[in-house]
């Protein structure tokens, strides 16, 4: 997995946890994700497609783990898992890849970014609650 960035190697994960299932849906997906990888929140966010494919291809070639990428009436991402012998992994045909792709523009998706706080360490980030007001009534001139 060294040529996966950080998020497809999550999902690489995921997708091998689910493998005995021969369907996935995006959102169980992206569920098993954010659990394995303890992101906080984001609980509406889907998965790239261009991260899923990569993923699909690196499952086929290296762990013999083939699936088929489908799309829904809705844009969501359908995941197969292929089981008959010598079957070929698929990925989405070119009508339904520009769909997703134009869909992608209007939803959440986990990113690198979401992993950032898990290994680095840090904090995650905290949001602002209350601000501190001066009161300039109660100086005192000197």
């Amino acid at each position: 997995m060294t040529d996966l960035t950080p998020i497809q190697k999550e999902i690489a994960i995921a997708l091998e946890q689910l493998k005995e299932k021969s369907l996935i849906t995006e959102a169980v997906l992206a569920k098993k994700v954010r659990e394995n990888a303890k992101i906080q929140g984001k609980n509406k966010a889907g998965i790239c497609l261009k991260d899923l494919e990569v993923c699909i291809e690196y499952l086929a070639e290296n762990n013999q783990l083939p699936f088929a990428l489908h799309l829904n009436s809705a844009n969501d991402i359908l995941i197969k898992r292929v089981v008959s012998d010598g079957a070929e992994w698929k990925l989405l045909e070119s009508d339904a890849k520009k769909r997703r792709n134009s869909s992608e523009k209007s939803i959440s998706v986990l990113t690198n970014g979401d992993l950032r706080g898990k290994n680095t360490g840090g904090k995650a980030a905290k949001k602002r609650t209350d601000r501190k007001k001066l009161n300039y009534r109660d100086f005192e001139e000197e």
